[in-house]
């Protein structure tokens, strides 16, 4: 594991997820307000997750990597808490991502990002060179898959 501040500890462990903290900080994120707690949980759940705890124990930092274990990554969700940032805890539990065994073969890892470009610079990611091939659907409705008929 990469080395981080002491007094701070990095786990990939799913139980040690405090939710009520990442989903805090992700309900007030640009790339996703408002998101119900229900999905950050399922999502994290479901993807390959590095959570990093402060002194107190509590939460600081977090980031995930969607993924199918085998060719394609998706790294998402990553912030540290403004008051411990600074401290190359982002880098450090991207890194452990990227060096988990499933993630290191992998053909294509991908992010988007509006305002880190640098810092995923620092670790080896470039844009897009041709976006040609790549398509999406962005639907305009927020978490459509939660709406129940009346």
């Amino acid at each position: 594991m990469p080395t981080i501040p002491d007094g701070y500890r990095m786990s990939l462990d799913p139980s040690d997820l405090q939710f009520d903290v990442i989903h805090a900080y992700l309900s007030r994120s640009y790339w996703s307000p408002g998101i119900p707690r229900e999905i950050d949980e399922k999502a994290a759940l479901h993807t390959l997750c590095v959570g990093v705890f402060g002194p107190d124990g509590g939460q600081v930092g977090f980031a995930r990597m969607a993924t199918d274990h085998a060719t394609f990554g998706y790294l998402a969700d990553v912030f540290v808490l403004e008051d411990h940032r600074g401290r190359g805890l982002s880098p450090a539990m991207i890194r452990v991502l990227m060096d988990l065994p499933d993630v290191v073969g992998m053909r294509r890892l991908m992010l988007a990002t509006r305002d880190a470009h640098g810092l995923y610079a620092k670790l080896g990611w470039s844009p897009v060179v041709d976006p040609s091939p790549f398509m999406q659907i962005q639907k305009k409705e927020l978490y459509p898959a939660l709406k129940t008929e009346d």
